[in-house]
């Protein structure tokens, strides 16, 4: 596995993993023990970066994230993140999330819970997950500060955060990286949050990078999802928009055929070729899907590849927005 840098000295696998799926979100739970080899699998093919936070669960992904790795510790470098309000737990022992909450206070207390919870001494990445715009990023920044002074956090990150509101953060405390949502269907960061972040120094970690799955071929309609599967209620897993995106991905694997290897390969490659301080998270609860993503490391493009790839998905041909009311709410995103 070939490694990337984030930021000012955070080395990690060119492709990490994110573990949301393994107890959230996209249908049922897998079985701790399969969870627990997809995770030491993962190791063993050179993924050294994983991702998790709080809320997923929330808290649970944390603990499983945490014990899984526990024998790999030296190993793995694990990313968490703070910045949301959950609630105590309802009637029915259901915690939710009601709005952001980066005050500093807030933060160093989730930071020690998630410490206990990853079962590690100190926190590879701290992420802010969603930006608070009740509390001034450079206090943010500065909280953060604090905890690495005290050895219980090495790196800074945001998520989701705008060109200014990097530069604000990244000079109270630099910033390792971005993670932010970045694909063949979903680039938005190119126009201005990739160059603030190449003129900082910061690298980005694209979540979804597959399009939550659509990008791999594998989805041809939505009855493949299970009922609690929260991709239901996104737009472009919907109706007319499922179709017409269906086109898209159709295209994509023809190039992929072509070159021998799949189209989840293809569209991760195509993200690693847009430079070397990007590092996709890909999220999976199947070992086979961590092989095959990793694979993509070793796929090489050339640049009438990339402009093939890019021009058969389009991102102006991409039917439905990212998120409606209900996926925001469930997933932070």
């Amino acid at each position: 596995m070939k490694t990337r840098k984030l930021g000012n000295g955070l080395e990690v696998s060119a492709i990490g993993l994110g573990c949301m799926g393994m107890s959230w979100a996209y249908g049922p739970a897998p079985d701790k023990a399969e969870t627990f080899r997809v995770l030491a699998r993962a190791v063993d093919l050179g993924v050294t970066f994983f991702d998790t936070a709080e809320v997923y669960g929330p808290f649970v992904n944390e603990e499983l994230v945490g014990e899984g790795l526990k024998p790999f510790r030296d190993k793995v470098v694990i990313a968490t993140k703070f910045g949301f309000k959950i609630n105590p737990p309802d009637e029915a022992g259901v915690r939710r999330m009601v709005g952001v909450d980066s005050r500093p206070e807030h933060i160093r207390a989730v930071a020690e819970a998630s410490l206990k919870r990853l079962g590690v001494e100190v926190i590879d990445l701290l992420y802010q997950h969603r930006v608070d715009p009740n509390v001034p990023i450079e206090d943010v920044a500065g909280a953060v500060k604090d905890l690495i002074a005290e050895g219980k956090v090495k790196h800074f990150g945001l998520s989701e955060a705008g060109a200014a509101t990097l530069r604000k953060a990244h000079a109270v405390q630099p910033v390792a990286a971005l993670q932010s949502e970045y694909s063949l269907w979903t680039r938005g960061v190119e126009a201005e949050i990739l160059p603030t972040l190449r003129e900082l120094g910061i690298g980005l970690v694209p979540y979804s990078p597959l399009g939550r799955g659509f990008l791999t071929g594998t989805l041809t309609s939505d009855a493949g999802l299970a009922k609690d599967d929260f991709r239901r209620g996104l737009p472009r897993f919907q109706g007319e928009a499922l179709s017409k995106n269906l086109s898209l991905v159709e295209a994509l694997t023809l190039i992929a055929g072509e070159k021998g290897i799949t189209p989840a390969q293809l569209a991760l490659a195509w993200l690693l070729h847009q430079g070397p301080d990007i590092v996709p998270i890909p999220g999976t609860t199947k070992a086979a899907r961590v092989e095959e993503n990793a694979g993509a490391v070793d796929v090489v493009l050339s640049a009438e590849d990339l402009s093939r790839i890019a021009a058969a998905v389009p991102e102006s041909a991409v039917e439905g927005e990212r998120y409606n009311e209900i996926g925001l709410a469930m997933v932070g995103r």
